[in-house]
């Protein structure tokens, strides 16, 4: 005889909504293209940085560069090991007050940071380590365009069209003014930081689905203030004299500025010859003259104990002298395949901030990467930009192992590989039912 379950019975075994979501969310999946991307950058990283980093031997260790670098690296994978395993939407929760600390930090910077190249650019963290608010801001910029598009409207709704597009203008104005003010406060650490900041802001308001006639009256904007302001500062000479870097306050590099930029429009700069103004710029071209196309081989550099700054602003110049034209396509080639890796998942994201969140982090990286690239190269002014994961910089590669972990966040939650449609939808309900949809899955 077979017992029969009373409808009570049944009632109290049944699961509940949560755990038949549960029981049918397949395993999060780990992205092995942005793991694989990242562990071919770090070896890129841990050998160049023996090559070219003969100027800062320690004690007579070479090893002792390469060590500290592999130390801030394995912090950059633990922290993107711990952020992976972190849901995208406390990233979304956090926004604000993430831009908060940057914003507060860069203004401590500017008061009581520490001079470095005639600039107040960086503080010391209890006396541990020295943090540049710059990288902080940057990736700040791209996450909070990321919060505050996701509420922009792309298809507009009918009968409601006038109220849309009120609406909208309000979100590129705020967008816009957060943007500018974050601008002016990293102008007095260094102008190219300024421009990639605005170079990041605009790449995403467009990726993000700006209308091309805000996004143009936005870029007219920025231009003419941009320009208004080189123009002034080059008129009134504040540039002129510049003060002892020991004095307790920033210095104004407006004269270096314009000088680099004369120096960057000639077209027989190639001919000069090398003196200490120009002596990091000549001795990159030698650098990458001397690598060809195959390059002389890792730890064969010749111009690493005699270019400035080889092991951070100018390390692809070395990369190149390594590993010639091959192995500089090819660093060039992991950043942009990140960057298609990214809208990949964008693609695939249900949600709007998630989409747009990936995407944001890997432009924040690959721009900066484009631009020490084409700093080293000649194709665009002198000045000191990390490579992310390759240069050494302790910022630097933490802010990137934080984006990167962003990233990994949201391949490993908002994708699923697999699930059946109402699953899927109802699972959606549970965690993010307060966001808006991602205008490329309707």
């Amino acid at each position: 005889m077979t017992e029969k379950t009373t409808p009570k019975a049944a009632d109290a075994v049944k699961p509940t909504l949560r755990e038949q979501m549960e029981a049918v969310r397949p395993r999060p999946r780990i992205d092995k293209q942005i793991w694989g991307i990242y562990f071919a950058l770090i070896f890129i990283s841990l050998i160049e940085l023996y090559s070219a980093s003969s100027r800062e031997i320690v004690s007579g260790s070479i090893m002792m560069p390469v060590f500290r670098q592999g130390i801030l690296l394995f912090v950059g994978f633990l922290i993107m090991v711990g952020l992976q395993r972190v849901h995208y939407r406390r990233f979304y929760q956090l926004t604000y007050p993430i831009v908060i600390l940057c914003i507060l930090a860069t203004l401590y910077t500017m008061k009581f940071g520490l001079i470095i190249n005639g600039a107040r650019r960086a503080f010391s963290f209890f006396g541990l380590f020295t943090v540049q608010p710059s990288e902080l801001l940057k990736f700040a910029i791209a996450l909070v365009i990321a919060r505050l598009l996701c509420n922009y409207i792309v298809h507009l709704r009918p009968g409601h069209e006038q109220e849309d597009r009120q609406h909208n203008h309000r979100l590129v104005t705020w967008v816009a003014l957060l943007v500018l003010g974050c601008g002016a406060l990293l102008i007095p650490q260094g102008l190219t930081n300024t421009i990639l900041l605005f170079a990041i802001a605009m790449s995403l308001m467009l990726i993000g689905g700006v209308r091309w006639k805000e996004w143009g009256c936005v870029l007219l904007v920025f231009g003419v203030l941009g320009l208004g302001y080189i123009g002034y500062k080059s008129i009134s000479g504040d540039g002129e004299s510049a003060p002892a870097q020991t004095e307790a306050r920033s210095v104004d590099r407006t004269g270096t500025r314009v000088n680099r930029i004369k120096q960057f429009l000639r077209t027989d700069k190639y001919n000069d010859s090398i003196t200490s103004q120009n002596s990091q710029e000549m001795y990159s071209y030698i650098a990458q003259a001397n690598g060809g196309v195959i390059g002389r081989f890792p730890g064969n550099s010749r111009e690493t104990a005699r270019l400035p700054l080889a092991f951070s602003d100018y390390i692809f110049a070395i990369i190149i002298e390594d590993m010639g034209l091959i192995g500089g396509t090819a660093v060039m080639l992991l950043y942009l395949w990140l960057l298609a890796r990214a809208g990949r998942i964008a693609m695939k994201c249900r949600k709007a901030f998630p989409a747009l969140l990936v995407i944001g982090m890997a432009v924040f990286i690959v721009c900066q990467a484009l631009m020490h690239m084409g700093i080293v190269t000649g194709f665009l002014p002198v000045s000191g930009q990390p490579l992310p994961l390759i240069s050494k910089g302790g910022s630097s590669v933490i802010v990137t192992s934080v984006a990167l972990g962003m990233m990994l966040s949201v391949s490993r939650f908002a994708l699923r590989k697999g699930q059946k449609q109402e699953a899927n939808s109802r699972v959606a309900e549970l965690s993010d039912s307060d966001m808006p949809d991602n205008p490329s899955q309707l």
